[in-house]
């Protein structure tokens, strides 16, 4: 799998979230539910090289029921990954926001 599969998506709209990366240097991505987290990794040192993880932690996010109209429906289930990386480094895709 390459990285751009592994990495789906930043997750920064969250307070816990800006928390995590301004007092701890973590950050959290939604990636593939069949990744582990060696291939977690090396997808975050490939896509943006500066950086050296120090850990992965990982979690199952179970779909919720949700309401549409008259009927009702269950969003899919997701992989959650939190990277800590080294001190003093840092993602820059994460800044802007």
């Amino acid at each position: 799998m390459r990285a751009e599969e592994i990495i789906k998506r930043p997750l920064v709209l969250t307070e816990k979230g800006n928390r995590l990366r301004e007092s701890d240097n973590q950050y959290s991505f939604e990636v593939a539910r069949d990744a582990n987290k060696t291939e977690i990794r090396n997808a975050v040192e490939k896509l943006w090289p500066t950086v050296s993880v120090v850990k992965v932690h990982t979690l199952n996010v179970r779909g919720r029921f949700r309401r549409m109209g008259r009927g009702s429906a269950k969003t899919q289930n997701w992989k959650k990954a939190v990277v800590s990386l080294k001190a003093g480094d840092s993602i820059d895709f994460f800044e802007g926001v």
